[in-house]
C-alpha cells in the first residue's frame, strides 16, 4: 500500500493519473469523486486482510467518530437549537467524501476503513435522529422507521461478516445517505419542510437498498447451499 500521495509525474499519456498501489484503476475525475466505481474491489479491503488502522483515510474516520458525541452534547445542551451542533453535523457528514478521496489519492485502502465508514455514517444518522425525535424537528414516525432500518443494517452487517458474506454497497444505499443527512441538517437549522422532503426521499431509497441487500444475501447463501449439495465430479 502507498505511504504518500501520488507523485506529480504519475500520469498516463491521456492526462489521467496512474492508479495508486492497491486501487482499482486510473484516478480520473469521476473515480476521484466516487462517481465511477467500476473495476475490481481493492484487495486490501477484502475480508481476511489486516485491518491496517494507521492510514490517512482512517485518521479522518477517527475524527468523524469523535465528533459524533460532541454533536449530540451540543444539541442537548441547547435544546436542539445549537448552531455549532449543526456545523458539527455538517462537518461529520460531508467529511465522508474526504476519507474516500484520501484513500483514492494515496492508495491507502484498508479493511478497517471499509468497516469504519458505514458504521460512522449509521451512528451519525442515529444520533441526528435522536436529536430530531427528542425536539420534534421531523415527523417522528418516519424517524422511527429510519432508526429501525439503521439498527437492522448494523446487526445484519455483523451477521453477514460472521458468515463471510461480502455485500457490495448498492446505488440506492449510496444515494440514500445524501438526502437523509441533508434532512437532518435542514431540520437542525430550522428548514422543517425541506427536511421532511429530503427525509421521505432518503427513507424510500434506504428501504429499497435494504431489500436489495437481503435479496443478495439470500442469493449468496442459496448459491453456497446448492454448491455444497452438488456432487463433485
Amino acid at each position: 500500500m502507498a505511504d504518500s500521495p501520488i507523485a506529480s509525474d504519475d500520469h498516463h499519456h491521456d492526462g489521467t493519473l496512474k492508479a495508486p498501489k492497491g486501487s482499482s484503476g486510473p484516478l480520473t475525475f469521476r473515480r476521484l469523486f466516487g462517481f465511477d466505481r467500476s473495476g475490481p474491489t481493492p484487495p486490501a479491503t477484502l475480508a481476511g486482510n489486516p485491518l491496517n488502522p494507521w492510514t490517512i483515510p482512517n485518521a479522518i474516520g477517527y475524527v468523524r467518530l469523535v465528533l459524533i458525541p460532541i454533536f449530540v452534547w451540543l444539541e442537548f445542551r441547547s435544546g436542539g437549537e445549537s448552531t455549532l451542533g449543526a456545523i458539527a453535523f455538517a462537518v461529520i457528514a460531508w467529511s465522508d467524501y474526504a476519507d474516500g478521496m484520501a484513500a483514492r489519492i494515496t492508495g491507502q485502502y484498508s479493511r478497517l476503513g471499509t468497516l469504519l465508514d458505514p458504521i460512522t455514517d449509521r451512528l451519525l444518522i442515529i444520533s441526528g435522529v435522536v436529536v430530531c425525535y427528542r425536539y420534534e424537528l421531523l415527523p417522528r414516525w418516519a424517524l422511527v422507521v429510519l432508526v429501525i432500518r439503521e439498527v437492522f443494517m448494523l446487526v445484519a452487517g455483523r451477521m453477514a461478516l460472521k458468515r463471510a458474506i461480502e455485500l457490495q454497497v448498492n446505488w440506492p444505499g449510496r444515494l440514500a445517505v445524501w438526502p437523509v443527512m441533508s434532512s437532518i441538517f435542514a431540520a437542525l437549522v430550522g428548514w422543517r419542510l425541506v427536511g421532511e422532503l429530503f427525509l421521505y426521499i432518503g427513507l424510500a431509497l434506504a428501504l429499497l437498498a435494504t431489500a436489495m441487500y437481503i435479496r443478495d444475501a439470500v442469493a449468496d447463501l442459496r448459491g453456497r447451499r446448492n454448491a455444497s449439495l452438488t456432487p463433485s465430479s
